[in-house]
């Protein structure tokens, strides 16, 4: 089982995208795999569009309740029904959900609220997401979730994916975004971390862009993800080079 997450800068839901291909040869040989989408740049060109402000701490989007509602509305609503369409034109059958559907993602308000309506995953029941693929389905998840109180809460795709792929102990958590991998000293592109443990990944410094990332990745493995690879969503050879265990920054145990 591999947990895919597609960053909104790497994400191409057209129906000859290469990823969509390559993700449906490879289930009719046999393996599965679970899709966790983003949305970020489909996020700022809504609230643009609605002239509101939104900023970021520590590599989170800071979301009052006026975000939440766009939030919502384009990862649960225009982002995820475009991945769905994609997957099935691709021959597949996917089937879309969030983070709050089947009681998947259990989460709580990350800091007391220091980051507004952003969610931390505090546990995960994958029952949802077995029987999707146990019926022959491919799981598409919005990160979307909400809290005991029924306030729907903005999760980190990074997060909620490294999460996921923990709780069903996926052979390899796949990040795809708009880099080559963990940089240790971004924006220095020489300082491409290829190879590194969870435990020497955590003993690290990082920016901020990179800190989901690197939080994400470790959660993984730590949750029980036999590993995870962090690459250029936005490039195809990179693509196909990590299903076979190539390229990018891999995090083993």
């Amino acid at each position: 089982m591999i947990v895919i997450k597609f960053g909104g800068h790497a994400m191409k839901a057209e129906s000859s995208s290469p990823w969509l291909e390559e993700i449906a040869q490879r289930w009719k040989s046999g393996e599965r795999f679970v899709i966790v989408h983003g949305g970020g740049p489909q996020i700022d060109a809504e609230l643009k569009a609605k002239a509101i402000t939104s900023e970021f701490k520590d590599g989170y989007r800071i979301t009052s309740p006026e975000v939440m509602s766009v939030v919502e509305m384009v990862l649960t609503g225009s982002v995820l029904r475009a991945v769905v369409r994609a997957v099935e034109s691709a021959g597949l059958r996917p089937v879309g959900i969030s983070g709050g559907d089947g009681g998947l993602l259990h989460v709580r308000e990350k800091a007391n609220g220091a980051y507004g309506l952003v969610g931390e995953v505090s546990s995960v029941d994958p029952s949802i997401v077995q029987t999707l693929i146990d019926g022959g389905f491919v799981p598409v998840i919005s990160p979307v979730a909400h809290d005991q109180y029924g306030r729907a809460l903005n999760v980190n795709a990074d997060i909620a994916a490294g999460a996921i792929a923990g709780a069903i102990h996926a052979r390899e958590m796949l990040f795809l975004t708009d880099v080559a991998g963990i940089y240790a000293n971004w924006p220095d592109k020489d300082s491409l971390i290829e190879e590194i443990s969870a435990s020497e990944l955590e003993a690290m410094n990082f920016t901020a862009g990179m800190v989901p990332k690197v939080e994400a990745a470790i959660n993984a493995i730590r949750s029980g993800a036999r590993s995870a690879r962090i690459i250029d969503g936005t490039s195809h050879q990179a693509f196909v080079d990590a299903l076979s265990g190539r390229g990018g920054t891999w995090v083993k145990p």
